[in-house]
């Protein structure tokens, strides 16, 4: 009898891709996506106590009404300061930009409450605090947030 072996292609294929397998979680472990330095342990090292949100510092009987601007390139940071002083207590009827540029945040007291600007500037985690009275504008605040203010790290949520 002659009979005739094929070679089996399915256990060639499954070889074929075990190594290139092996290939990328090498190249990944080797460097390609791993991070070094002060930063990678700065980026992994979960949150800090000047990472997490404030929590809330407006008492619960109290209405505070600010507006946040932009005064800085990047883009989402009057967002996001919205959403860190709206978890403080703050009510924010309105964030945007401006043309103004700031390399720090200053929040201007429109109202004549300095202990208001203070909450805030504590909620922001720092800021300049100026005295600028404005009834026209219908807020107690106006934060321009600046380059130097980063938000809080936000918690992993799945």
């Amino acid at each position: 009898m002659n009979v005739r072996r094929r070679p089996k292609k399915i256990g060639r294929w499954m070889l074929l891709a075990i190594i290139l397998l092996a290939i990328a979680v090498g190249a990944y472990r080797g460097g390609a996506g791993r991070c070094r330095g002060a930063a990678c342990l700065k980026k992994h090292a979960g949150p800090t106590a000047d990472d997490s949100p404030i929590g809330r510092v407006v008492p619960d009987t109290t209405r505070i009404t600010v507006e946040v601007l932009n005064a800085t390139d990047t883009r989402g940071l009057a967002r996001q300061a919205m959403f860190t002083l709206r978890d403080a207590g703050f009510d924010v009827v309105f964030h945007g930009n401006t043309t103004e540029r700031r390399d720090s945040t200053e929040i201007l007291d429109r109202s004549g409450h300095a202990n208001w600007a203070t909450l805030a500037a504590k909620a922001m985690r720092g800021g300049r605090i100026l005295q600028q009275p404005d009834s026209s504008r219908f807020v107690d605040l106006t934060v321009l947030v600046g380059r130097n203010w980063t938000p809080p790290r936000l918690p992993l949520h799945p």
